[in-house]
């Protein structure tokens, strides 16, 4: 089994890649495979829905790290994206970088390489807006069919340099919880798919039209 990683951050070795850290060690010890993508500092273009994607299956885009991940996404098992807090939100880096995985790897309705797969997102701040962060990401695996796990607290942990963050102890406590929680979905999951359990059946067929208006209104 594999879990792929996105740091949001800037800073490889930051704040938030001390609590992906943390989780890494569960996932080693239960001897599950990690890879982390580094988004560092690098600008990453935007979606500007140009709907290309929606034909070739990729992003327009040639910088290489989403489509790559796209291309990952489709033999993994689960899934941590992981950002700093910026005034109280993910990091821009981040947000256009989902943008882009996501929507070019659907179709509006499915989302092959990330259903049914579990999805974590970790917010670190030195303080506050780690929850508002949280919300943000979690809104990815809502709209893909991923199941979010959760942990003993929210996943978050606290820390201005990655040596405070180690200090976190019940940060860290909720990073390693929240692996392991992982982990037995992951499990579960497997095991189901070994025992003839079929995903669930999905509609995809309708889209709400909102109510157009005649010119003599």
């Amino acid at each position: 089994m594999k879990v792929l990683i996105v740091n949001g951050s800037s800073h490889l070795h930051g704040t938030t890649m001390a609590a992906v850290e943390e989780m890494v060690k569960v996932f080693d010890a239960e001897k599950i495979e990690t890879e982390v993508i580094q988004l560092g500092a690098k600008p990453i273009a935007d979606c500007t829905q140009c709907n290309v994607c929606r034909e070739t299956g990729k992003c327009v885009f040639k910088d290489d790290r989403v489509n790559t991940f796209v291309e990952k996404a489709e033999s993994a098992d689960g899934f941590v994206f992981a950002t700093p807090v910026y005034f109280a939100h993910p990091s821009g880096r981040i947000f256009d970088f989902l943008d882009r995985a996501f929507y070019s790897s659907g179709n509006n309705e499915i989302y092959p390489a990330f259903q049914f797969k579990p999805g974590a997102a970790i917010a670190v701040a030195r303080r506050g807006g780690t929850t508002a962060a949280l919300d943000a990401l979690n809104k990815y695996f809502g709209i893909a069919q991923m199941p979010i796990a959760g942990s003993t607290y929210w996943n978050n942990v606290h820390g201005f340099v990655a040596e405070e963050a180690s200090q976190d102890e019940e940060g860290m406590q909720t990073m390693r919880n929240l692996a392991r929680n992982m982990v037995w979905m992951m499990r579960c999951f497997e095991n189901g798919k070994k025992n003839g359990i079929p995903y669930p059946a999905t509609e995809h067929t309708k889209r709400t039209n909102f109510i157009r208006r005649n010119d003599n209104r």
